[in-house]
């Protein structure tokens, strides 16, 4: 049974109206997090922000973007992010033997180093590995302190993002 309880337009405070029209205005629609992060509108307004960066103005390439949240749809056995990042990710060129690596947290064989150390960082994250220092300096000489933060934030707001998916019991949306 999906939980998340949509406000009706006409039902919204004038703090919810305003990030309403703000999401409406950058997506064209209210995305499901959205939906649950509307009820208190700072939160939604925050998060609007930092998805936005994640998506259209970080410096992880969307195949990164898509290895990051494929992790965290994993470690938190979120379905609905899982299903929807399968596909995107594999818009982004991600190959089915990479996706199934990554869900199985196996090793995706990636050719890219920025990627493998999205990877090797997002997976290390989810398994509350404390990192060695010198593993940490081979992240960061891969990413650059920019790109840490940027897997730090990624991890963070798709951590809520599937949480709030899984515990709203959003349905999984169409494979395709």
């Amino acid at each position: 049974m999906n939980r998340i309880r949509e406000i009706a337009p006409g039902d919204l405070t004038p703090e919810q109206k305003d990030v309403f029209e703000q999401l409406v205005a950058g997506r064209g629609r209210i995305l499901g997090p959205y939906k649950i992060w509307i009820h208190s509108p700072t939160v939604a307004s925050g998060m609007e922000h930092i998805g936005t960066f994640l998506n259209k103005r970080c410096t992880l390439s969307p195949r990164e973007v898509e290895i990051g949240i494929l992790v965290i749809a994993q470690h938190w056995d979120a379905d609905y992010v899982r299903q929807a990042h399968i596909r995107l990710g594999k818009e982004v060129g991600l190959t089915p033997e990479q996706i199934d690596a990554i869900l199985a947290g196996r090793d995706p064989k990636l050719a890219d180093p920025h990627e493998r150390a999205v990877h090797r960082f997002a997976a290390a994250l989810v398994a509350g590995a404390k990192l060695a220092d010198a593993e940490f300096a081979e992240i960061e000489a891969a990413l650059g302190r920019d790109g840490i933060a940027e897997v730090l934030v990624l991890i963070g707001y798709y951590t809520s993002v599937a949480l709030g998916m899984k515990v709203h019991q959003v349905p999984i949306p169409p494979q395709g």
